[in-house]
């Protein structure tokens, strides 16, 4: 009998038989009628997929997919808006073994470039309105598909032309789909990420991810087969694509997709389809502000603090929620029977480990003290399986004992409380999207007349920060400084996402320095919002 067992077994042992498509087919079998998918578009009809209905069409997009060549492991780009295709592309991907590579559609073409290069994507799913860019971008790509529409709006007559085939060629033939052994540890998703560093990583997530949070996920949440979860949130990113959809397929509920958020539309849509759960970023609720609250069975808000005033006003018990891409799942939860100090993250989720870290000595923090959240779990598993080619991304974020450093301040409170604190400075988050403020300088230094800069954020009154550049100018800058800033905001605009670009540019002679005449950016900081204020 052997001393040990191999780890990478024990991983799969755990999920043994499960991953994706054996879940979406175990509702097929036990609750064929039961909605799954609900699109409710801006305009027009509504559209429905049961869980019988959405198991055959993943089966036919599978096998389309399969005709084009895309086998086990290919990577395929999803390159969309929030709409049935994406997530009909991405189930069918899981269904054949492949990986959906869904990325933001506010992206340049640049970054685009570099997300089908990186992974090495065979073919994309797209829009009329991105398929050009796409096209022009991804030229390894070896095919396009592109939906009918915009999320349910009408093509252009400029993006409808195209001359890419549309999306419906790829249904196939259920039976031609490819059958498989269920892999649990096998990749199925690829979203990228950004954090201090220069480009976006790739978090890899495996099907046993996706199993874990389909399990664990929907008891955080206390959703059941009968819940029905609003998404309006990008499917581009966690958020909708675990904390929601994952979630709700463990239980058996339905999810009800919007093509993206509608203050003017809200109520109407969760009063229509008895919507019991929402994700609550401030950017909603302060949307949603002065509003009439009608009569509703809206149940949990999944945010990421206890906040008794936001229970009140809408009405709902607030599930508060910590995590990241990394983390797949809710790290944090509040257990529903005790009560929670306000401001809290919560506790650790059952099946994570925490520690509080200083970030320069490595000691552990005691109960008050502020330090780096370490957080550990099994790769693939409760924790994402790794940033794809980047050895040194991944050295840098794990521990040799399997810590994943994830860069947030926080502190423990009384009883066991989490309290978030902030996050590395140079990560920003703008309108809930993360923003790498060293990305924004790379872009920025590869312009002329630059003799040094610091990006930062500036207060905002809707997307809680912008991105700003402070800006000293070179010997070789233009003559004004109002054509300088226009040439610097207008190359960000053709090389990065449009949350990225600096709403600003703010030109000095010298930047505030700190020890080791280390840029302060703490003080530009204060000096942006000052700014703001003007």
């Amino acid at each position: 009998m052997p001393d040990t067992l191999d780890p990478a077994l024990v991983d799969a042992f755990q999920m043994a038989g499960q991953d994706i498509p054996w879940l979406v087919s175990h509702w097929a079998e036990h609750k064929p009628d039961h909605p799954f998918l609900i699109w409710e578009p801006k305009s027009g009809a509504e559209r429905r997929w049961t869980y019988a209905e959405f198991d055959a069409a993943i089966a036919r997009i599978g096998a389309g997919l399969a005709a084009k060549g895309v086998t086990k492991g290919d990577k395929v780009l999803i390159h969309c808006d929030n709409c049935p295709e994406m997530v009909l592309a991405w189930y069918a991907c899981a269904k054949i073994g492949a990986v959906g590579v869904t990325t933001n559609t506010r992206s340049a073409g640049p970054e685009i470039e570099y997300y089908a290069s990186h992974v090495g994507c065979v073919g994309a799913v797209t829009q009329p309105q991105y398929a050009a860019l796409v096209a022009e971008y991804a030229k390894d790509l070896q095919w396009v598909v592109v939906t009918d529409d915009d999320s349910g709006e009408p093509a252009s007559a400029e993006t409808a032309d195209h001359g890419h085939p549309a999306f419906s060629t790829l249904e196939g033939d259920a039976a031609d789909c490819p059958q498989r052994e269920a892999d649990p540890m096998a990749p199925v998703g690829i979203m990228y990420t950004s954090g201090t560093t220069s480009r976006p990583k790739a978090v890899v997530h495996t099907h046993a991810n996706a199993i874990w949070a389909s399990r664990q996920g929907s008891i955080n949440i206390d959703m059941d087969g009968d819940g029905v979860y609003l998404i309006y949130l990008p499917f581009f990113h966690v958020n909708a694509q675990s904390w929601s959809t994952w979630s709700t397929l463990g239980a058996g509920g339905t999810i009800v997709l919007q093509p993206k958020f509608s203050s003017s539309r809200f109520w109407e849509v969760v009063t229509k389809h008895d919507v019991t759960h929402i994700s609550l970023i401030p950017f909603v609720f302060k949307a949603l502000a002065g509003q009439e609250i009608p009569k509703h069975k809206l149940r949990i808000g999944v945010f990421g603090l206890i906040m008794p005033a936001l229970e009140s006003w809408l009405g709902l018990r607030v599930m508060s929620a910590w995590g990241m891409t990394e983390t797949v799942t809710h790290a944090t939860r509040n257990d529903w029977h005790q009560t929670y100090p306000e401001g809290s993250m919560g506790k650790p989720t059952p099946g994570y480990e925490f520690m509080i870290v200083d970030p320069e000595s490595g000691a552990p923090c005691m109960s008050g003290e502020t330090g780096e959240l370490w957080v550990r779990g099994r790769r693939g598993i409760q924790l994402f399986l790794e940033y794809y080619d980047n050895d040194e991304a991944n050295a840098k974020a794990f521990t040799e004992d399997g810590w994943f450093k994830t860069g947030d301040l926080v502190a423990l409170g009384a009883e066991g409380n989490f309290f978030y604190k902030e996050r590395d400075k140079d990560a920003l988050k703008v309108g809930g999207e993360n923003v790498s403020s060293r990305e924004v300088e790379d872009c920025i230094r590869a312009l002329p007349g630059i003799a040094d800069l610091a990006v930062v954020g500036q207060k905002h009154e809707m997307l809680d920060q912008v991105v700003v550049a402070f800006v000293i100018r070179g010997p070789d800058a233009p003559a004004s400084e109002e054509e300088h800033a226009s040439m610097i905001i207008d190359h960000c605009a053709a090389n990065l996402a449009d949350f990225k670009v600096p709403r600003a540019v703010y030109f000095r002679d010298a930047f505030p320095v700190a020890t080791l005449d280390k840029v302060a950016k703490n003080r530009l900081r204060e000096i942006a919002d000052e700014l703001a204020d003007a």
